[in-house]
């Protein structure tokens, strides 16, 4: 099950990419592979990409500065600020890098599997819908990684 959405509503969601997807995994495996800074950085980002973790504070006001680097051969700089944390059912955290964003991440169990809520919340409608030109397609493919990298964790 795969739903993306870009709504226009006068409330945040007009500001919003919103997606999810069922994972044939247990909740605290994926729980992991978010909070498990050696699973993370292994699918974290689009196809191609890789990434090189210089900080990784898994906490509320923790910080986690990376860099993802593009199969094109460019370096993205990232800077994010945990803002909650409640295992095993959701992360929010803060991007501050550009474009700015929230980023809110929930877990819920369904039936044996694991369904996934992916929003990120933008600052502007503007900057929601240019970054949609994108992002739509590259979360697919994070999640397509994320699905990979669930196969290799106990």
């Amino acid at each position: 099950m795969d739903e993306n959405r870009v709504v226009s509503d006068e409330s945040t969601a007009n500001r919003e990419l919103v997606t999810s997807r069922i994972f044939d995994a247990p909740r605290e495996r994926v729980f992991k592979a978010f909070s498990d800074p050696l699973h993370l950085a292994q699918w974290w980002g689009p196809t191609g990409f890789t990434n090189t973790f210089n900080q990784f504070e898994f906490r509320p006001s923790g910080a986690w500065r990376f860099v993802m680097h593009g199969p094109d051969g460019k370096s993205y700089p990232n800077e994010s600020v945990f803002v909650e944390i409640t295992a095993p059912e959701r992360i929010v955290f803060r991007h501050i890098s550009q474009p700015q964003f929230d980023m809110i991440i929930t877990l819920a169990e369904h039936d044996s599997k694991t369904l996934l809520g992916w929003c990120q919340r933008f600052d502007s409608v503007d900057e929601c819908r240019r970054i949609a030109t994108f992002a739509i397609d590259a979360n697919e493919q994070n999640l397509d990684r994320l699905a990979l990298q669930l196969e290799k964790i106990p």
